[in-house]
């Protein structure tokens, strides 16, 4: 079940589920947040704040089958919670990875992060926790430029995830998520609305990938 969404998180803390006591992202995380376990996540790993929640896809998980899947899909369908999925994307799980980003991000409309391990996933972590506690503390009356340099916080790992595009480097991967501003809103763009970002030749592949 997903039990999450009653448990309320206070800012700059993470509650993780109690099988990953002991493992290398909870021991990296110790020490530079406030990390509590629970027993009650159910298909969540690890719950950042009221709404958002982390689904930890091992490299293990992929090659042992289908079973990750059928979580991702269950979560889905059972919550409302903002759902972020952390892939292990290493040397021997690479093949299987473009199913998952297909799955993830087109067919679920979840955000998808690829990490080379689990000292990148805890370092992840830490960033969107630190971009939630700024997001929350901030003055809405603040200057809207440093507001700016906040919300970029959470922005290296989907910087990186756009560049994986084929085709795309540094400078398009800038200009589409100016543009669109979420990969979600990136993959339902049209081919005409890639067009007047990136060009006719580059646009059907981004469009097509």
């Amino acid at each position: 079940p997903v039990t999450a969404g009653s448990i309320v998180v206070p800012y700059g803390h993470v509650i993780g589920n109690e099988k990953w006591r002991g493992s290398e992202i909870a021991q990296r995380l110790q020490g530079k947040i406030r990390l509590i376990f629970e027993d009650g996540l159910g298909l969540v790993d690890f719950h950042l704040s009221n709404r958002t929640c982390i689904l930890f896809i091992s490299e293990a998980d992929l090659v042992a089958g289908d079973e990750f899947k059928r979580r991702l899909v269950r979560f889905r369908n059972a919550s409302s919670l903002r759902g972020i999925v952390i892939v292990e994307r290493s040397q021997i799980s690479d093949q299987y990875f473009l199913a998952v980003q297909k799955l993830v991000v087109l067919e679920l409309g979840m955000v998808l992060l690829p990490v080379a391990n689990q000292g990148e996933a805890s370092q992840l972590i830490t960033q969107l926790v630190s971009f939630y506690v700024r997001e929350q503390s901030k003055d809405h009356n603040s200057n809207p430029f440093i507001r700016k340099q906040c919300s970029q916080l959470a922005e290296p790992s989907v910087f990186r995830t756009v560049q994986q595009i084929p085709g795309v480097g540094k400078t398009k991967a800038l200009l589409l998520l100016q543009r669109f501003g979420s990969i979600h809103r990136l993959c339902n763009a049209s081919v005409k609305e890639l067009e007047l970002v990136v060009g006719q030749t580059a646009a059907p592949q981004i469009y097509s990938f």
